[in-house]
């Protein structure tokens, strides 16, 4: 079985295709009560047909969930399907909806300190050429600390590369199911590793000396 760790570094390879839907974020140590502007959300793709490129360039997708022992992990994939260079330094900016598409009022953390270890490089200026991708990943727990308190359950999620600009709705790949933590981590926007395309096989070889066809002497 493959390492918990690796699993989730494995998750910020894959490339499923997503669906878009609704994202406001409380940055880390902001008034919990006090959620952040909501972000302009752009339709992206539909389940139905292949995704287009939105005005601004870039396409942000789903790569996929993992889930074990309370620790949840979605992968994030931004590429740049536009004509330009796209400049990136930071971290995805999340909001998360309730099955109403109401924003979840939430503390983001930038990175993963609290929620998990591995997810916490500083963010580094990246410009993306068109058809480069950027990964992160978006972690939360599934724990309780007060029994008396209600489960914190998003339906849905809004993610924009960076503040201030237009976010796309995400398919978060199932419940985000936050027990009543109220905090949600994302690591910073880091360069995806470019795919490597199948090597063709190697012509075959003969082996040995080469066969010889042996005729038949007629004359015995």
């Amino acid at each position: 079985m493959t390492p918990r760790p690796a699993r989730l570094r494995l998750l910020l390879s894959g490339l499923p295709l997503v669906v878009a839907l609704p994202l406001a974020a409380c940055t880390a140590g902001a008034d919990p009560t006090t959620p952040a502007p909501v972000p302009t959300v752009t339709p992206t793709a539909t389940p139905a047909g292949p995704a287009t490129c939105p005005e601004s360039g870039v396409l942000i997708r789903s790569t996929g969930s993992d889930a074990a022992m309370g620790l949840r992990a979605l992968g994030l994939e931004l590429v740049n399907c536009g004509t330009e260079p796209y400049e990136l330094n930071g971290y995805p900016v999340l909001v998360v909806r309730d099955e109403q598409r109401q924003p979840i009022t939430l503390t983001v953390v930038d990175g993963a300190k609290g929620i998990t270890s591995g997810f916490d490089a500083p963010p580094r200026p990246l410009t993306l050429r068109p058809g480069d991708r950027a990964t992160a990943a978006v972690l939360w727990r599934n724990t309780f600390t007060d029994s008396t308190g209600a489960p914190t359950n998003g339906a849905y999620l809004d993610v924009a590369p960076a503040d201030g600009r237009p976010a796309q709705a995400v398919d978060p790949d199932g419940p985000i199911d936050l027990g009543n933590t109220g905090r949600i981590g994302v690591s910073a926007w880091k360069r995806a590793e470019p795919a490597t395309p199948a090597q063709p096989p190697a012509p075959s070889r003969p082996s040995g000396a080469p066969s010889v066809a042996v005729t038949p002497d007629g004359r015995v």
